[in-house]
């Protein structure tokens, strides 16, 4: 026998169908704000404490459903040897996380190793080495692999990605000057390097504005002096980028974010000034933490924001409610 529903049980029926027409249009219409979320490290292990906890660390990261982690360089003590045995084990490290994991090289790791307590190798090859077994593949290290794409030729450690509006971009620039050396005139390896770190800025900047993404985010693990070039001072080896940075910003649209390392403060701030001296205020500086003191620092992509980036820095240990 076929079950036919009263009249009444209809018309409530049709209404809700209508009612829920019209919401789900109304969500459509006003469009429904986005999140994502991503972590950031750098300036770590230095100790063998450090080592111990890295893995905690990345563990807790990996639970707050972030998309990715990066480290943004110095992987170990600026003392410390840079035998292969350091490398070897910081690639394990960083390839067991569960997440994707990105990483940008620091001094420590190359430019500093000529050092005698480092061993005295030829940073060069140090560099080499690192690029043999961190940037060998067009992805990401961890346990989930995220797609990379690297600049051509002879620099795979710049590499850029997408996550939802926001282009990721890396460079490798160094602490110490950028490998400017301790003269007047550069070192020939800042000569060869320099020219491909500002094309690959200024083609992010362009493939940005192409694709009319929200923001963009550069990673390099040097501090480059905001506050000496805002005074018209700028420290050789970054004099170049900054000013990049600073034209570009001005042409996008967009928010910029500069990431890096080195001073070891964790701070979020506005540190750049346009040429009339005039703070740049669609540019944050996210500095993240470093020995001694270890941490994350948790980046939030949220497209109803108007500043669309929200950084919160994450202690560690975790403070105790």
């Amino acid at each position: 026998m076929k079950f036919c529903p009263p009249r009444a049980a209809i018309n409530l029926i049709g209404a809700l169908q209508i009612a829920i027409t019209v919401v789900l249009a109304g969500w459509s219409a006003a469009g429904w704000a986005e999140t994502w979320r991503f972590a950031l490290i750098g300036d770590t292990p230095y100790s063998d404490y450090e080592r111990s906890e890295l893995p905690r660390i990345l563990d807790d990261i990996a639970h707050s459903h972030v998309a990715f982690v990066a480290h943004i360089g110095d992987f170990k003590h600026g003392k410390d040897r840079c035998d292969d045995s350091i490398f070897v084990d910081r690639w394990q490290l960083f390839n067991n996380s569960q997440i994707p994991f990105v990483y940008v090289p620091g001094d420590n790791e190359w430019t500093d190793c000529s050092r005698l307590s480092n061993g005295s190798f030829n940073p060069l090859e140090r560099l080499n080495k690192l690029r043999e077994m961190f940037w060998k593949e067009p992805q990401s290290l961890g346990q989930k692999k995220l797609p990379l794409e690297r600049q051509p030729g002879s620099y795979p450690e710049h590499s850029r990605f997408r996550l939802g509006p926001v282009l990721f971009v890396t460079f490798n620039l160094p602490g110490g000057n950028n490998h400017w050396g301790m003269t007047t005139e550069p070192k020939p390896e800042f000569v060869e390097r320099n020219p491909a770190v500002l094309n690959w800025a200024r083609e992010s900047f362009d493939l940005a504005r192409r694709e009319k993404l929200a923001g963009i985010v550069l990673l390099f693990q040097a501090n480059p002096g905001f506050k000496h070039f805002s005074q018209g001072f700028p420290h050789r080896g970054y004099r170049d980028f900054l000013e990049t940075v600073r034209e570009e910003t001005a042409r996008f649209e967009g928010q910029v974010v500069l990431v890096h390392g080195d001073t070891h403060i964790s701070q979020i701030d506005q540190p750049m000034r346009d040429q009339s001296g005039k703070t740049l205020a669609n540019l944050t500086r996210v500095e993240t933490f470093g020995y001694p003191l270890m941490g994350w620092t948790q980046g939030i992509i949220d497209t109803e924001n108007p500043r669309l980036f929200r950084f919160t820095p994450q202690p560690w240990p975790p403070k105790q409610p």
